[in-house]
Formats: C-alpha cells, structure tokens, sequence
C-alpha cells in the first residue's frame, strides 16, 4: 500500500502530459490561425473598415502596422514561451558547458551559424537572446546570434541567388557571418557586462527544482512565467518601434532612396546605413526594395549596407534592447556592426 500511495501522490503533483500540454495546444492553434490570416485582417481593417486608399501612403503605413505589430507579438510571445520552457533543462552551469565551455572564438562562430537556421527579423531574435544571457553564455556570444539571426537567413540566401546569382548570395553569406562572429568578439572582449540591465541578471540568478526532477506541467509554468515576465516589460516598445518603422514604410519613396546610392561618392554607403537604421523588416521583407533600388541605378555595395542596417541595426531593435541593455552597451554593439556593415558595403562596390 506504501507504494502505492506513493505513486498517487507523484501523480498528483505531476499531471498527465496530455492535461497539462493541452492549454499550450490549444493557445498554439489559435496563435497559427490568427498568424495565416493577420495580412487578409490587416488589409480589412486598413482598406474596407478604415477606408484608406489602396496603394496611397497612408494605407500603406497602416496597414504595415496593423500587420506587423501582432506578427512580433505572436513572435515574441512563442520564442519566450520557448525558451523559457528549454532553460528549465539547462541549468546555466549546463549552457556554460555547451557555449562557455568552448574557446569564445568558436562560442562565436557557433551562435553565428545558429543564427542563420533561425528565421527571425531583429524583434523577434530578441528574446533568445535574452534567454541565452540568462543562461549564462558570455555576452560576446550572444551578440554574435543576435547579428547573424536577422541579417543573413536562408530565405534572403535563396532569394538572393535568385536575382543575382550565386556570387552575390555567397559574398553576402560570408560577409554576414564575418560581421556577426567578429563583432561578437570585439564585444565580448570589451567585457561590458555590467551595462546589461540588473533584471536580467536576477532571472539568471533565481534558482528553481533541478531540471532533471521537473515535470512537464512544471516546464510549461516556467514558459508562461518568462512571457509574463519578458513580453510584460518589452510590448509596450514593441509597439512604438513599428509605428515609427510603419511610418517610414509608407512615407518614404523607394526613388528617393535610389537617387543617391550610386557608387560614385564616398559618403553614399555610410548615408544608407544611417538612413536604413530607422527602418524595420526582416532580410526576406527588404529583399524586393534591394532588387527595386538596384533597378533605379544603386549601386550594389551601398544597396546592401542599407540592407544590412535595416535588419541588423533597426531603431525597433534597438528601442526593445534598451529594456535588457544600457545606453553605453547598445551604442558599442551599433559602432561594431556598423563599422563591419560600412567595409562590406565599400567592398561589394569595389569588386562588383
């Protein structure tokens, strides 16, 4: 009777699996329906409840925001879940055996080639790499994911081959990858980590039951606490972030960027750069302007920098990073990645 008892009550303290996964089933089928149908909503509300005008500017802007603010979100909110749910099987001693352990040369060039088989834009990417400061792996490794997650996908790899052939994709696969390992390690040379936000830390430092003793009904607690806990903080900057990239969206013309990205100024690749930070998409999403400016005459090299900005460097990125990060961390990851961003662009114009 003593066993028994014993095993009823392990069972009581642990649902079945099926009971617990159920409400995350559930959530997840609705997530992915409202996902498929977000831009026939967002054309909806923009074009026939609004009344805007399709193709003026200001539907445009519009409907980008009524689209893109619950497609981060819905993001935003599976990645949390997800990592939070995968942190409660690695102890931080256990990431530092995975990542840290490794020479931080090759932490860096793992993350970096981690980053490319994660197709998410800049917001998105945010939060594992919270959860992998969380975790424990050094800093320099973490912006080195953070880079190479939007910046080069295979989506862009495979687009790119498309309209220009195998060359350009291979150059801006290499070029991207060196940006995101070297700039990693710059970083992580500085040894910043003190300009890391202290609440990050404390969800490092919380201590909780062994990965090994946790049940699932306990891991999927765990998931739901890191979206309160993340997407709490960081929604609110999410939403102003693409309503500034919303406006952009819709009111800068695509000519006007092409009227001063030839090659034949020196200041023309740093001008795109600085002109494409304010700007939010994914590597996928800016492929068709590359493709529209370089028909207008850009040159290839100052195009691809701008690119490279937009998606690496964007003021949402940025506006979310300043909850996890300080001012002084943030402007050193812009200096290093830009500075790596103006060599590819100078490089692509000079040899293409």
């Amino acid at each position: 009777m003593t066993g028994i008892a014993a095993a009823a009550a392990a069972n009581a303290s642990h649902p079945a699996p099926r009971r617990a996964w159920a409400p995350a089933a559930a959530a997840l089928a609705a997530a992915v329906l409202l996902y498929t149908q977000l831009s026939r909503i967002a054309g909806f509300l923009t074009y026939d409840l609004a009344g805007l005008a399709r193709g003026g500017r200001p539907g445009s802007a519009v409907e980008f925001f009524l689209f893109e603010v619950p497609k981060v979100l819905l993001l935003l909110t599976a990645v949390v879940f997800g990592v939070g749910i995968l942190r409660s099987f690695f102890t931080p001693e256990r990431a530092r055996q995975l990542l840290a352990g490794r020479r931080e040369a090759s932490g860096n060039v793992f993350a970096a080639l981690f980053g490319i088989a994660t197709p998410f834009c800049s917001c998105s990417a945010v939060p594992l790499f919270i959860g992998f400061v969380t975790a424990g792996v050094p800093l320099g490794v973490t912006f080195s994911f953070l880079i190479s997650a939007p910046m080069v996908n295979e989506v862009a790899l495979v687009l790119l081959f498309g309209l220009f052939g195998w060359k350009v994709a291979a150059l801006y696969l290499g070029t991207g990858l060196a940006i995101a390992i070297a700039a990693g390690w710059v970083i992580g040379r500085l040894k910043l980590e003190r300009h890391v936000e202290p609440w990050v830390w404390q969800i490092q430092s919380g201590s909780g039951m062994p990965a090994a003793k946790r049940s699932w009904a306990d891991r999927l607690t765990d998931g739901r606490a890191a979206v309160r806990e993340i997407v709490g903080k960081v929604w609110i900057y999410v939403v102003a972030g693409i309503a500034v990239g919303a406006g952009i969206h819709g009111f800068v013309p695509t000519h006007f960027m092409a009227s001063f990205m030839g090659r034949g100024v020196w200041w023309a690749v740093p001008l795109a750069v600085v002109l494409g930070v304010p700007m939010y998409s994914n590597a996928a999403g800016i492929i068709p302007i590359v493709q529209a400016l370089l028909g207008k005459g850009a040159a290839l090299g100052t195009v691809l920098a701008f690119m490279m900005s937009v998606v690496a460097l964007s003021l949402p990125e940025m506006i979310i990073l300043r909850k996890v990060l300080r001012p002084v961390l943030i402007a050193t990851f812009v200096a290093v990645v830009a500075a790596g961003i103006l060599a590819v662009g100078y490089l692509f114009n000079t040899v293409m």
